[in-house]
């Protein structure tokens, strides 16, 4: 991959199933920023909508096994409809083929919830919860 790429200007819509397939792969491969999946499993709405919005490019020296990958902020509706805020790397690969939202306003929109929803670790401890494990 090209070093000096520049991050995709587009903001993903995700449905569950994809939330889940991409935290269990950056569980696999052991990257820095994700969820605990079984978390993922027991809190997000199962027939929700949820976003990527990719925020930089990450890539560790120490770990050359592992390939460069966007860091990406998720936006993840829960089952009592409450949104939260997280990080989650996702390589590039997979990243691609994810579906983008369709319009500007739709974007817009997702920006704006993302400044204004708490993080997970912020809603745990709201929802007196924690020392629940992300």
């Amino acid at each position: 991959m090209d070093l000096d790429q520049p991050l995709p200007r587009e903001v993903k819509v995700i449905h569950s199933a994809s939330l889940f397939r991409l935290e269990e792969r950056a569980c696999s491969l052991s990257l820095n920023q994700r969820l605990d999946p079984p978390w993922v499993q027991a809190n997000a709405a199962p027939d929700g909508t949820h976003y990527l919005w990719p925020a930089l490019w990450n890539s560790l020296s120490h770990r050359p096994d592992v390939p460069r990958r966007l860091r990406c902020e998720p936006l993840i509706t829960l089952r009592a409809g409450d949104r939260v805020v997280s990080w989650l790397d996702v390589l590039p690969k997979d990243f691609t083929p994810l579906p983008r939202v369709t319009s500007r306003e739709e974007g817009m929109k997702v920006s704006q919830l993302l400044d204004r929803s708490p993080s997970v670790r912020e809603w745990l401890l709201r929802e007196n919860q924690g020392s629940g494990r992300l």
